[in-house]
């Protein structure tokens, strides 16, 4: 089947599988006398299996452990040591674990921020405007507490 094909049956943009073949989670498919790529049954089930992954919200590194365990099957059909799969589940929960802390604690801060204005008011009387102009006591020095939205503990921006 050609890229298209195997889109439509994944539910994944061309542009997506392109990109996990770059980055060594999808493997190079044949290729036909017109150059075209040509994906077999194999590649649907690891294209779906990266999805699934990536719905988990797993890093690439996640799931490349993850393909390691899975190709390593023997040939029954089921992993000989699934405990590297647990492991590394076990190391995705706790990281899931500390990034709802930190959302909670910057919802916390969101919460206390909206605090500062009683609306309606004209935006140079907005306490929300005030209070994020403050500035701090020291210049350089973070927020006590503040937690960035984008860099959390599990950021996939690596």
């Amino acid at each position: 089947m050609k890229i298209g094909e195997l889109a439509k049956r994944t539910g994944c943009t061309v542009e997506t599988i392109r990109y996990y073949e770059r980055e060594g989670l999808l493997d190079a498919p044949s290729r036909s006398s017109g150059n075209y790529r040509l994906y077999a049954a194999p590649h649907v089930k690891r294209l779906t299996f990266i999805r699934n992954c990536r719905a988990l919200d797993m890093t690439h590194g996640e799931i490349r452990a993850l393909l390691a365990v899975w190709d390593s099957r023997d040939a029954t059909g089921g992993p000989e040591d699934c405990s590297a799969a647990n492991a590394l589940l076990d190391e995705h929960i706790a990281h899931v674990e500390t990034r709802i802390a930190e959302l909670q604690t910057l919802q916390t801060q969101l919460l206390a921020l909206r605090e500062h204005c009683d609306w309606p008011r004209q935006p140079a009387e907005c306490g929300i405007l005030r209070e994020l102009a403050a500035d701090p006591v020291d210049d350089c020095a973070p927020v006590a507490g503040a937690v960035h939205p984008l860099g959390g503990t599990h950021s996939h921006r690596r």
